[in-house]
Parts: structure tokens; sequence; C-alpha cells
């Protein structure tokens, strides 16, 4: 059985990796970034979930609510960080 920290870590990398693959685009971001930007999009992904009522992010098991609700967290993220990217070129 892993650790609750490498399971965050493993759904981190497979949010990351989808949302990066579901909206390419110019992002200079590395691995490490793409497991930073899917485990900070599974706790947003949970937290809309859960107002939704969608259910939450779970990272004792994997499933595909949880995999598809950190995604769509790490998808926000993504679209919110290009958002500011293009405002601060305007500027």
């Amino acid at each position: 059985m892993m650790p609750l920290w490498l399971h965050w870590i493993v759904l981190g990398l497979i949010a990351g990796t989808l949302s990066k693959y579901l909206m390419p685009g110019r992002d200079p971001a590395g691995c490490l970034v793409t497991v930073l930007l899917g485990i900070v999009g599974a706790l947003l992904g949970g937290w809309i979930g859960s107002h939704l009522g969608w259910g939450a992010v779970s990272a004792t098991g994997f499933s595909i609510r949880s995999i598809a609700l950190a995604t769509l967290g790490a998808i926000v993220l993504l679209l919110i960080g290009r958002l500011v990217a293009r405002l601060r070129r305007r500027a």
C-alpha cells in the first residue's frame, strides 16, 4: 500500500499530464510543475466538485471521478495561468 503523499503525487502527475494534453499550447513547464499543477488542480477540482454535488477527490484510491475532478481543476488553473500571462504581455 502506497503512503498518502505518494497517492497525491501520482494523482497530480496523471491530472497534470491529462490537462496539458487536453489543452495543448505553449507552457514552458517541466515535469515538476506539471505534478504541482495536478496536485493543486486536484484540490481545486475537489472543492469545485464538492460544491456542485459531484463528489470529491480521494487520494486513498484512484477512481475515474477523482482523476476527472483533478484534471478539471488543473485545466481551470491552466486557463487562469494563460490569462494572466496574456494580460502581462499586453501591459
